[in-house]
């Protein structure tokens, strides 16, 4: 059985699906941004976020990066949310196209649940798919609550 996000991680504020970024680090930046509108993480958690990338890139396929701060990060996040910012014209992922970028911030091990539940939603195509594609806000909510 597929795992379904819990309600509390998705801020319909932290949804934002026409952005465009000039490269890979303006995304994240974009992402962590959202996190801290929404009160899920302090500001140093947008440079945790860039910094993990420089050790590992969170581009996880099909169009997807998963960005996320860094172990040392998690004392500036306040609650596990998500946040999903989609650049509909793309952003080049070190080489590879992304258009759903889908930020996490997690206290303790909230990460393995919160990407435990989205890599069921990414492996599915057809789901992966409605998450790329979606223009409203209240198709990303269904899409990640079902």
């Amino acid at each position: 059985m597929a795992r379904s996000m819990r309600d509390d991680l998705l801020d319909p504020r932290a949804v934002l699906l026409h952005e465009s970024a000039a490269d890979r680090d303006e995304a994240i930046r974009r992402c962590g941004r959202a996190l801290v509108d929404v009160g899920a993480v302090a500001e140093p958690y947008i440079d945790a976020m860039l910094e993990r990338e420089q050790t590992i890139s969170t581009y996880v396929g099909e169009g997807v990066a998963i960005p996320h701060g860094t172990a040392a990060a998690k004392e500036v996040v306040r609650h596990d949310a998500i946040c999903v910012v989609r650049f509909p014209e793309g952003v080049d992922w070190g080489g590879e196209p992304v258009t759903l970028c889908v930020g996490i911030a997690a206290k303790n091990d909230g990460h393995v649940q919160l990407l435990a539940a989205l890599a069921d939603i990414l492996l599915d195509p057809e789901r992966a798919r409605a998450l790329r594609e979606a223009t409203e806000v209240g198709q990303v909510m269904k899409e990640l609550r079902s």
